[in-house]
């Protein structure tokens, strides 16, 4: 685009937090916005939040933010100058972008050419090569039969890493440490790229087993400006996926970071970048290795706003018009730490595994320094389609350490009510002694089990005290609609010496609470002693135990009660005098975790199977899940087949005994 083009309104080519995060600077800058939709979307926050919004039909991605065909028909509908393709889905597809282009419409990134040559990781390395960038040993598996490819890794040497060479997000890629394991590795990581990407190419890189991920953020304007916006670190990672990331990076001194920062502008001037980009690479003991380049914004770039003061979208927008960078972004400084944590609806001590729901109330505590990019509100409805991403949770201080106790606190004070999250991790690793001294590199979460950081935040005596409260609040709102309702006096009972009792389940078993009303709001608690209410609403109680006063939000949903309170959240059940029977059902019989659907089965009826064998895989919310015999058995039914849609909780497979 020319300098005089200027751009009135902008098409968002995605969804979630991802178009909200864009919408949010187009108001800033007095564009209009367009936001395209799919059906499970229809009602979410961004499609409310844009000025215009185009429905584009379907469930799944390939049926609406994989239609290039819609999204860009939506632009030409409502007059739309240009496409914002955010991060994720088309942002990378080198089609998309020149098909954008050729409806003479401004595409928001990089020329389709860089997005072609850094989208193959085998190309970019042997561009990187031969730029005199550093990168790390790999060969190329295309066209090796099985002998080959063992003595291609013999070559690269163990631990080798399996990489798909399209895509990102760690799909298509498989750690192997040894000769008998690749094959299969091999295999695996064909199949996932292929579905992925469309693409099975896969390639050989030496793995470096004590490494830190290290990416610096870049920017080109199309008057021949290439800068580095410094460094962020990305080491926590989860399925070779980013959860934590911040800047700068406590491992870096100034002489590296400035060799770094050469390297990823070379980079980007190698391959005629224009743009928001990142250049990715593997850090350790002062070498660092380039590991590809992302062409677009990243899904952490807020990290970087907050130490620089910088709008990443809306230099990308000024350099889309033509406009140069300006001199905050050719001459940066650098100020204080930020830390971003990704929020997602998953359970981390079940491998990780998404979780689908409806969010009853979202909410963070109004804390300064502490930024929320957020694509739910209370009512959003979690699905089986989608990224589980939640919300990205950004803290900037002066120091490190304040980074990182006001992030933990903006997390632990957070209503999260409704789904399973990955919050108490992500808490207790910014509490953890190792990252806050900076000890840290990719196998973090392999060297300190996810099972105990994901443990629940409140303690014992925190979800004793939550119960109290809420069978107090519950108490309260009886009474006052008694009032209402009756001449009794509040709190008359024919058996005053009577306790009232009420019991709760809780990560930390069944609770039960007995009490009974004095006077004045002051209360007998069965094993606690005296109390006092200082406040009581049905939704809020001030409750004095122990000699210390604590305040509590209560929150109903259906059987279950949330009481947000000092120590973070307590999720309750109140246990019914008459519980459902549980289910019958054969022993044996293998769940479906999550909505999704079956992509292979691996076994037939009647078939013997070993303890730890595949029985089947099915996809979901954008990773595989293997259904694994849990003894030694055989297959005495098999109720799902390949492309099946399965619901949570469904009977797929029964292990009868052997």
């Amino acid at each position: 685009m020319s300098s005089q083009t200027s751009i009135r309104k902008l098409l968002v080519a995605n969804r979630g937090e991802i178009a909200r995060r864009i919408f949010a600077t187009c108001r800033r800058m007095g564009i209009s916005t367009v936001a395209v939709y799919s059906e499970p979307d229809r009602s979410a926050p961004f499609v409310a939040e844009a000025d215009e919004a185009v429905a584009l039909g379907g469930e799944t991605p390939a049926e609406s933010y994989l239609s290039m065909e819609a999204i860009i028909d939506a632009a030409r509908r409502t007059g739309a100058e240009a496409v914002h393709p955010g991060y994720g889905f088309l942002a990378e597809n080198a089609d998309f972008a020149r098909a954008v282009e050729a409806a003479g419409l401004a595409w928001i990134g990089p020329p389709p050419s860089s997005i072609e040559t850094m989208g193959s990781k085998l190309a970019s390395k042997e561009l990187m090569d031969r730029s005199g960038v550093p990168t790390l040993p790999s060969v190329d598996l295309t066209g090796l039969d099985a002998d080959q490819m063992l003595k291609a890794a013999d070559e690269v040497g163990y631990p080798v890493l399996v990489k798909a060479s399209a895509g990102g997000g760690g799909k298509g890629m498989r750690i192997v440490g040894k000769a008998a394991d690749l094959p299969e590795a091999v295999t695996g990581a064909r199949r996932q790229a292929a579905g992925a990407f469309g693409d099975d190419t896969i390639f050989l890189e030496r793995y470096l087993e004590r490494a830190r991920h290290i990416e610096i953020q870049v920017f080109a304007d199309t008057h021949g400006t290439t800068v580095s916006l410094f460094e962020r670190e990305c080491s926590i990672q989860r399925r070779h996926q980013k959860i934590i990331e911040e800047a700068p990076s406590p491992a870096l001194d100034e002489s590296i970071r400035r060799q770094m920062s050469r390297a990823a502008v070379t980079a980007s001037q190698a391959v005629g970048y224009v743009g928001a980009g990142t250049v990715e690479f593997l850090y350790d003991d002062g070498q660092f290795f380039f590991l590809e380049m992302n062409t677009r914004l990243q899904v952490e770039h807020p990290v970087t706003e907050m130490i620089t003061g910088l709008d990443l979208v809306r230099l990308q927008l000024q350099v889309t018009m033509g406009e140069q960078l300006p001199s905050e972004a050719t001459e940066p400084t650098l100020r204080g730490h930020a830390i971003e944590a990704r929020l997602y609806a998953e359970d981390p001590a079940a491998g990780y595994l998404p979780v689908t729901g409806t969010l009853h109330k979202v909410s963070f505590p109004d804390l300064e320094g502490l930024r929320v990019d957020s694509g739910v509100e209370d009512g959003s409805v979690v699905t089986a389609h989608y990224d589980p991403l939640l919300a990205k949770v950004i803290a900037w201080a002066p120091s490190r350490d304040e980074a990182a106790r006001l992030l933990a606190r903006g997390l632990e004070g957070a209503s999260l009510h409704g789904s399973t999250t990955n919050r108490n991790l992500l808490v207790r690793i910014l509490r953890h002694p190792a990252f806050l001294s900076g000890d840290i590199d990719t196998h973090f979460l392999e060297r300190h089990d996810p099972t105990e950081l994901s443990a629940s935040l409140p303690s014992a005596d925190d979800a004793r005290r939550a119960a109290v409260a809420a069978a107090l609040a519950s108490q309260s709102a009886r009474r006052q609609r008694a009032e209402v309702l009756s001449t009794i006096p509040s709190g008359w009972r024919n058996v005053p010496s009577a306790m009232q009792q009420v019991a709760y389940r809780s990560e930390h078993g069944d609770i039960r609470v007995a009490y009974r009303f004095r006077r004045d709001h002051v209360l007998e608690v069965d094993g606690v002693g005296t109390a006092r209410l200082v406040e009581v609403r049905p939704d809020r109680i001030g409750l004095e135990l122990d000699g210390l006063l604590r305040w509590y939000d209560i929150h109903h949903h259906e059987s279950a009660v949330y009481v947000d309170g000092p120590g973070g959240t307590v999720r309750l059940e109140e246990v019914s005098r008459f519980p459902e029977s549980e289910r019958e059902e054969q022993p044996g019989s293998l769940h479906a975790p999550m909505p999704g659907t079956v992509i292979r089965v691996e076994v037939a009826e009647g078939e013997s199977v070993k303890a730890g064998q595949v029985l089947m895989v099915m996809e979901a919310m954008k990773m595989e899940h293997s259904l694994r015999a849990p003894h030694d058995g055989v297959i005495t039914a098999l109720q799902a087949s390949t492309g099946d849609q399965v619901t949570a909780e469904e009977v797929l497979v029964v292990v009868g005994e052997a």
